[in-house]
């Protein structure tokens, strides 16, 4: 029964062992990795190095080991300046992420908008401005401009109130009425029939209103002078 309680106690020390054994295999493998990768960097930097010697003796670039390393210092130095650099690009790019989609939108809408006036015609009749503008330029001089200026206020006024309703109605009738005429066939009048129809009321109406307008024109007339 001894026998086998030390057997036991045997065996498990073996395995431990070999647990142990084969930690300290996997230990010096990765040691023998890392001493061979240390080595190839130092082949890999002194490579470099030579290299980059030989390409500044080449270029007849001298480096002062002192600007060399103020250079570091200054690298060195500003490592949170850098790192706040890289801070705000990081949110920049983030930025541009989220703002990426709306700008799209937006330049699709804008699109939509401009392919809508231009199915209304608005382009079109922007286009056609232009030969009206050319015109207006080459048949006015700037004096003409000059003296269209002085007199802006008083074609606004003129303006303002020809659209009152009174006036456009009558402009209105009087240019339906000079439609509805036959210019080629308008039938002569004499004297005596000229004197008929001066007792119409559609004549005396219309005299009415010729003297009632030459009146208050002769009045306006007085008042300036």
């Amino acid at each position: 029964m001894e026998d086998k309680k030390i057997q036991m106690q045997i065996d498990a020390l073996d395995k431990k062992l070999d647990l142990i054994l084969g930690y300290v295999h996997q230990q010096k493998l990765q040691t023998n990795m890392i001493e061979d990768l240390v080595g190839d960097l130092s082949i890999i930097g002194k490579d470099a190095y030579d290299s980059t010697v030989r390409e500044l003796d080449m270029r007849q670039v001298e480096l002062d080991p002192s600007e060399l390393t103020g250079l570091v210092v200054s690298f060195l130095r500003n490592i949170g300046n850098l790192r706040t650099v890289m801070e705000t690009l990081e949110m920049a790019v983030d930025l541009g992420k989220e703002v990426g989609p709306i700008a799209n939108e937006a330049i699709i809408d804008f699109t939509k908008q401009l392919n809508g006036l231009e199915q209304k015609g608005y382009f079109e009749f922007i286009r056609e401005l232009g030969p009206v503008i050319d015109n207006v330029v080459q048949g006015f001089s700037a004096k003409d401009l000059k003296e269209l200026a002085n007199s802006i206020v008083s074609i606004l006024t003129v303006i303002k109130e020809m659209t009152q309703p009174e006036v456009l109605n009558t402009a209105q009738n009087a240019i339906k009425a000079f439609n509805s005429m036959e210019t080629e066939s308008v039938p002569s009048y004499s004297i005596w029939k000229l004197m008929r129809e001066m007792n119409s009321p559609e004549m005396k109406k219309a005299l009415g209103y010729g003297i009632t307008f030459m009146k208050n024109v002769s009045k306006d007339v007085n008042v300036k002078n």
